[in-house]
């Protein structure tokens, strides 16, 4: 395997559309890195530079020690899952998994164990001989992951790979893929737009937005310390509360909105941010029903109830904001109650509101 390297990536198209607008990361030796974000935002462009099926505007790509900017797709080392799985419908799943390795010359008996190996690993042995057709849609899927792992590549890239799968299999096939790079330790770039697959399989994640990257860190680093309010509301389900307002200190620190007035923790940086206009974040899980000893409250009015099995989604209103909160499926009041919600001020992030970027980060 081997380590990729990302200096100042950029692509422009001919009309002057930018891309990518200078990439830098290191995706290590084994590890399994996941680029997300919105359609469009960049994520698929950089893995098809890095893949060479995309012409690099400027930067320096490497794949192990060697720069590869002008080396063909062929001459890479990497193999390519796509999210349409590209099978060849005529082929059965062994000629599938062995076609790659069938252009390239190589041994029939190298071919045959490594498509054994293959089938082996992904539970493919009892379907060989059919053809794709006769496939469920997480048959194929593993069929394409096969015909990458054959090929034993230094780097394996995956393009959205679980986006043509219903709910249920794209659960068990993110799992797979999880066990899959635990048992091979393999280098792994792993596209995707759905924030539950990247928090779920990647090591670290790197969040893109309009071409640009936004922050690169760890799963629970992001969601607990995210850099700017994107960050903030693109990874977390149901998405972050933000509430925006005047910084004030009368009474102590509190954020002042039209009718509402939440106080914040006496944190060094932003007492010394001045009154200025902020945004303040708060998880859906971090606003309690039972307010504990210490707690800040708010009151707020229950809208609309959404029970989803083993919790439940309260949408509620406190003067201007709109309020959603995460609760186990306990005894609840009706919509139009008024309640009172409780969170610890150390649970709030605090956002400028003209740069977007998280204050002391």
């Amino acid at each position: 395997m081997a380590g990729v390297t990302l200096e100042n990536l950029r692509k422009v198209y001919d009309n002057g559309h930018v891309g990518v607008a200078g990439a830098s990361f290191d995706v290590r030796d084994g590890e399994l890195l996941v680029l997300v974000g919105p359609s469009g935002c960049g994520k698929t462009t950089t893995l098809r530079m890095i893949a060479g099926l995309e012409t690099i505007t400027s930067g320096t790509l490497r794949i192990g020690d060697r720069v590869v900017n002008d080396v063909k797709p062929a001459d890479r080392d990497i193999a390519m899952v796509f999210q349409n799985y590209a099978l060849y419908p005529h082929m059965t799943v062994a000629e599938n998994l062995a076609f790659g390795l069938k252009l390239r010359g190589e041994a029939r008996d190298t071919i045959a164990r490594r498509v054994r190996d293959a089938a082996e690993l992904l539970e493919l042995g009892g379907v060989l001989e059919r053809l794709p057709r006769a496939l469920s849609g997480g048959q194929r899927q593993r069929v394409a992951l096969g015909r990458a792992l054959v090929r034993q590549p230094a780097v394996f890239l995956l393009d959205e790979p679980l986006s043509n799968l219903d709910a249920k299999l794209r659960l068990s096939t993110r799992m797979e893929i999880a066990r899959l790079h635990r048992r091979l330790h393999a280098t792994m770039v792993y596209v995707t737009h759905d924030q539950i697959e990247a928090m779920t399989l990647g090591q670290r994640i790197v969040v893109f937005r309009n071409g640009e990257i936004q922050q690169i860190d760890t799963p629970m680093n992001l969601y607990t310390k995210p850099r700017n309010i994107f960050v903030a509301g693109f990874l977390g389900s149901p998405a972050m509360n933000f509430f925006r307002g005047t910084l004030r200190r009368d009474g102590g620190l509190a954020l002042a909105a039209d009718g509402l007035r939440l106080p914040l923790p006496d944190a060094p940086e932003l007492a010394a941010a001045g009154e200025r206009e902020i945004v303040v974040g708060i998880r859906p899980e971090d606003f309690k029903l039972q307010a504990g000893a210490g707690a800040q409250t708010l009151q707020a009015q229950l809208e609309v109830i959404e029970p989803v099995g083993n919790e439940v989604f309260l949408h509620l209103r406190a003067g201007h904001a709109e309020i959603v909160v995460r609760t186990p499926p306990v005894q609840l009041p009706d919509a139009g109650a008024t309640v009172t919600l409780g969170y610890a001020t150390a649970a709030l992030h605090a956002f400028d509101a003209a740069t977007e970027q998280r204050i002391g980060a």
